[in-house]
């Protein structure tokens, strides 16, 4: 027996109600229109004894209110089931990706571990046994740590640390960042500068700029080249973050700072994620009063993002300050449990 997707069973059902609301309103209309008629036709030549009273407008206006109401309900429940599907397949994808992530450095490490408890291994090679399993220890911690943060963020639980910097800090991100990835000379650059301040959180701005060097040596075909640049107008910083990777296509560019969303590339099936490194970078910059876009021509012409935050003093004065009272209160938390 063939089997139909949920799917069409939820558009069969939604198109169904469809119908019926349009039928209850012909119903509607018919009844009114009816009775009316009958009114107009016969309504002066019955007996004056029997009461016969014309159709009132009133309740005609009321019914039809009733009927759209329905329809606008039967929209909205359909709108949310087909919104929850949505959600509960990319839940299932995260899941699947997130199992893989985890799956794939403990078998690494226990394949390891097993060989060297079994076998004579020479000093020299469990050196590397030992250096790939440190490697893949490192990458499981980052990785439930990004999930932890994720959780962290979206219950507004995030303990940033934010401080006024100038455009010396990017210059030291972004080379920090060359050094996480290990990418040779030359391959991120940074240029231009911005007048005034900033406020940022440095930890949380290394997260941003390593998940944007991640996607665009994830999705390079060839060698990587990444150029950052800064500038700023009257009231924000503008930081352009460009790479020469494979692009992302329009259906995908509203897409990509969803939680969970993967963009997949037949070029580059193999490309390991969770979905939420670029969620995770929008969720930073929204906490620092800013936001983030991107920009991509097409297929191999790589991609931009633009990451827009407040000038210190300038922009967002209120909000800013609450960031850095947020800190100090912090600070001087931390300092007392110490002393004590």
């Amino acid at each position: 027996m063939k089997k139909y997707p949920p799917q069409l069973f939820v558009i069969l059902a939604f198109i169904l109600a469809q119908f019926a609301w349009l039928g209850l309103l012909g119903a509607w209309i018919y009844y009114y229109a009816s009775n009316y008629i009958i009114f107009k036709q016969v309504g002066n030549k019955v007996s004056p004894q029997l009461a016969f009273e014309s159709p009132n407008v009133g309740v005609f206006v009321v019914g039809i209110i009733i009927i759209a109401g329905i329809a606008v309900s039967m929209f909205l429940v359909f709108r949310n089931l087909f919104v929850q599907r949505k959600l509960t397949g990319l839940y299932d994808n995260f899941i699947a990706n997130i199992t893989h992530e985890l799956k794939s450095p403990l078998s690494s490490i226990q394949l390891y571990l097993e060989t060297l408890s079994s076998k004579n291994i020479p000093p020299d090679k469990q050196k590397e046994f030992y250096a790939i399993m440190a490697k893949d220890t490192s990458r499981l911690h980052k990785l439930i740590n990004s999930i932890l943060e994720i959780s962290r963020i979206e219950q507004k639980k995030v303990a940033h640390s934010y401080h006024i910097y100038s455009a010396d800090i990017f210059y030291k991100i972004v080379e920090t960042s060359a050094k996480n990835f290990r990418l040779p000379p030359g391959t991120l650059n940074i240029q231009g500068t911005f007048s005034g301040k900033c406020v940022i959180d440095k930890e949380a701005m290394q997260i941003v700029f390593d998940n944007l060097t991640d996607n665009a040596v994830k999705y390079s075909v060839g060698s990587t080249n990444i150029l950052v640049k800064l500038k700023n107008t009257d009231k924000k910083i503008i930081i352009e973050f460009s790479d020469n990777g494979i692009g992302i296509g329009l259906k995908d560019q509203k897409k990509v700072f969803n939680k969970f969303h993967r963009v997949y590339n037949k070029n580059i099936p193999n490309v390991k994620g969770t979905g939420l490194g670029l969620y995770w970078v929008k969720e930073i910059i929204k906490f620092h009063g800013g936001k983030v876009s991107l920009k991509s021509d097409g297929p191999a012409k790589g991609t931009s993002f633009f990451i827009e935050l407040p000038i210190y003093k300038t922009s967002k004065k209120l909000y800013i300050n609450s960031l850095l009272r947020a800190t100090a209160k912090k600070e001087r938390f931390m300092e007392a449990t110490d002393g004590d």
